[in-house]
């Protein structure tokens, strides 16, 4: 093992770090707010909404994560619309940068959409009677009663998926986006070297993961301590 030319180029390997940081926090982001409408869809009353919201996610969960990937990328934001062509940080180009937010989140919102449904759906029922006796209206009866604990139960699964999120930017490396692994690539054709850039890139996931697993399970105890009794 030879890592003293890894170190060398190691400042790749920082740039993998933030773009995939930032590629995953995006997706979390807007991958949350797009579940949450699908879910919403997804228990509305009328069974043409129920229809779109299940088909959609049947779809997106039944087809390779890659295949999404190129088709907005190249179908959607190629043909379609044209991303800004930006760079952030000396390093990252909007032009992938964005149809790689776009996929990763339309992706995760099919799963995460399912978490959120099955908390929602284990909220006892009386709960919503009584704020609607109260006079509470729908929205607010699921933004202050609902939505609160039913993202407290289901922190857990949003958590693992936050970190699936994490080790699937690796699949953007294909298209190009300049994220953990594609930087490691980079590193193996200047160096030479296979097993040293995959072992880096390796641990660097890992770290990125368990800590983010840790900062999770942090705000899961701190959230639960309020009912325990």
């Amino acid at each position: 093992m030879n890592f003293a030319p890894i170190f060398e180029q190691f400042v790749y390997f920082k740039q993998g770090v933030i773009y995939t940081i930032l590629l995953s926090f995006f997706t979390v982001l807007f991958g949350f707010i797009l579940a949450l409408g699908l879910t919403l869809l997804r228990m509305s009353k009328f069974k043409v909404l129920r229809w779109i919201s299940t088909a959609y996610i049947e779809f997106v969960r039944g087809t390779p994560v890659l295949v999404q990937l190129m088709f907005v990328m190249y179908v959607v934001f190629g043909v379609i619309f044209n991303a800004p062509k930006v760079t952030l940080f000396g390093f990252i180009e909007t032009e992938r940068f964005i149809p790689g937010v776009v996929a990763l989140s339309l992706n995760s919102a099919a799963y995460v959409s399912e978490i959120l449904r099955a908390g929602i759906s284990a909220i006892d029922f009386g709960q919503s009677e009584a704020a609607r006796s109260l006079g509470m209206t729908k929205s607010q009866t699921l933004s202050y009663i609902v939505l609160p604990q039913a993202i407290r139960n289901i922190l857990p699964a949003i958590g693992n998926e936050f970190v699936s999120i994490i080790k699937e930017t690796s699949v953007c490396s294909a298209l190009g986006m300049q994220e953990i692994m594609y930087n490691a690539n980079i590193v193996k054709s200047q160096t030479w070297l296979i097993a040293e850039p995959l072992i880096v890139a390796a641990l660097l996931y890992f770290i990125i993961t368990f800590t983010m697993s840790k900062i999770i399970s942090y705000f899961e105890r701190k959230m639960n301590s309020g009912y325990q009794r």
